[in-house]
């Protein structure tokens, strides 16, 4: 992991097409800008594991379903 210290209006550029700029820091928030290319997803990481946790929930959740089913019509 690289680490850098900015400042507010201060930028970091990735590859050729992605720049993130520091909008503001206030009390321990920082706020950044990101310019990239429409095809690169951005996503919070937060939000990423939250889609991940609910679809293995979901999956779980079919997984007892099918198998509850499965049981009831081949109950001996």
């Amino acid at each position: 992991m690289l680490v850098l210290t900015r400042k507010a209006n201060d930028a970091i550029v990735i590859g050729d097409n992605i720049t993130v700029t520091v909008i503001s820091v206030e009390g321990g928030v920082v706020k950044l800008g990101i310019s990239a290319p429409k095809e690169i997803s951005i996503i919070r990481s937060e939000l990423l594991q939250e889609v991940e946790n609910a679809n293995k929930a979901a999956s779980h959740h079919a997984d007892d379903t099918v198998l509850e089913a499965f049981y009831t019509k081949f109950k001996p």
